[in-house]
């Protein structure tokens, strides 16, 4: 059985991309691993919208699309490294 992952709202700090799941869980993982992310400003990360029923990430300005399943994966495989 296969559980979609929602996400609910994105913001960052100065090192990581946080986005909140519909679930209230938080995924949190270091803005360096995307660098079209990274190297955009202020205004261009803060225009995102929830594409493919919530469970990934547009950003129209950039051309940058992320899965929020891809996070978790990553994240996963950098924690076992």
């Amino acid at each position: 059985m296969s559980i979609s992952v929602k996400g609910k709202s994105v913001h960052f700090d100065d090192r990581y991309l946080h986005v909140e799941l519909e679930d209230k869980r938080l995924i949190s993982t270091p803005i360096a691993w995307y660098k079209e992310l990274q190297e955009a400003s202020l205004k261009e990360v803060s225009n995102y919208t929830f594409i493919c029923q919530g469970t990934g990430i547009e950003w129209p300005g950039l051309d940058y699309q992320l899965s929020i399943e891809s996070m978790l994966r990553l994240d996963r495989q950098q924690n076992a490294a």
